[in-house]
């Protein structure tokens, strides 16, 4: 009896949608209620909180299939803008364990940046977006460190805000060193400064004490090398704190927002070969941010070479990976498939886009 249940639902459902096509009734299911169990998952804007001038935490109801997730890591969200589905990763900055089942992203808008621009300026309760299942390592382990310390700057405070809202309880030694150009750009500034007592927090606004030299961090931190350091923020900050640490034989673990680029492209004609449009480019910048310069639809992630969601097939010619310069080329039916997020022309190269 149990079985033939299950059966006879699904021969109705297959009836159904063969008579109300092309909407099938997993579609009207997903309008009346798009957060349900079964359902691509999704998460509705509930709230907005300004942070600071350019900054907004977004308060998300996610959908039934959503998983707890590790303080410290990101998820992507699938957002319209302009009738264009676009993705990007942001750092949840909400405890793991919130009671009311939401999670919140804090998202600071960037120039040019289409998607935190969209968030922050446009976004309002009740808009519904595309989530993924969180990810990423940049998390504190299960057994927590005797002394911690954390630097970060500008929006890198973001995924150290969700360990510290989730497991400051166990950490009984924790410096947090952030910058931002003044006090009022510091995200996070109200409940940071509140938490002073508990945590040793130095701030530097850069616009009047400079960036921070990465030479002065024993005098702001004197232990530094005693204490287990997580550090996110800007790419040249983070290759700073790479070198201090790997020159002393320490640990750093870092969140990157963009890869790190350590060589260019020799640049070329792009080819984008399903919308007709060519590209120029002198292969010091992404073949992601190529297309969408120039108005293509280009699947995207992370944009740090993790994800894997901008992944498609190079038809042939040749691009240069930026990280590490390694080349890849293809001839047609090769089937390469490359990570435009981390690639860029290397000659005239054709993409299947």
């Amino acid at each position: 009896m149990t079985s033939t249940v299950p059966r006879l639902r699904d021969r109705l459902l297959r009836l159904a949608e063969l008579a109300t096509t092309p909407l099938v009734p997993s579609d009207y299911l997903d309008i009346l209620n798009p957060l349900r169990a079964g359902a691509d998952l999704r998460g509705r804007i509930e709230e907005l909180r300004p942070e600071t001038r350019d900054a907004v935490t977004l308060v998300i109801r996610p959908g039934r299939g959503w998983r707890p997730h590790t303080p410290g890591q990101y998820v992507r969200i699938g957002v319209d803008v302009d009738g264009v589905r676009q993705w990007r990763a942001y750092s949840l900055t909400s405890p793991a364990d919130r009671a009311d089942g939401r999670i919140t992203v804090t998202v600071k808008a960037i120039p040019d940046g289409v998607v935190s621009n969209h968030l922050v300026r446009r976004a309002r309760p009740g808009t519904v977006i595309q989530l993924d299942q969180a990810t990423g390592d940049f998390v504190l382990p299960t057994v927590r460190p005797e002394k911690v310390l954390f630097v970060t700057a500008g929006s890198g405070i973001t995924p150290v805000m969700g360990m510290l809202r989730s497991a400051l309880d166990d950490l009984r030694d924790v410096v947090l060193l952030h910058s931002a150009p003044t006090a009022e750009d510091v995200i996070f500034a109200s409940e940071l400064r509140a938490l002073r007592g508990r945590i040793t927090l130095i701030e530097l606004h850069t616009d009047t004490d400079g960036m921070l030299d990465v030479a002065d961090l024993g005098k702001l931190v004197p232990d530094f090398a005693e204490r287990e350091t997580w550090a996110c923020g800007p790419t040249g900050l983070l290759d700073a704190l790479q070198e201090h640490y790997t020159e002393r034989d320490l640990t750093l673990r870092t969140e990157r927002f963009r890869p790190t680029v350590l060589v260019t492209g020799d640049g070329g004609t792009v080819t984008f070969a399903n919308s007709n449009t060519v590209v120029d480019t002198d292969g010091t910048g992404p073949l992601l941010d190529a297309g969408e310069a120039a108005g293509v639809l280009m699947p995207s992630g992370c944009r740090m070479g993790i994800c894997f969601g901008c992944v498609v097939p190079l038809r042939e010619g040749a691009v240069r990976d930026l990280r590490n310069g390694a080349l890849t080329t293809a001839a047609p039916g090769d089937g390469v498939r490359i990570q435009t997020c981390v690639t860029a022309a290397a000659g005239d190269c054709t993409i299947e886009l």
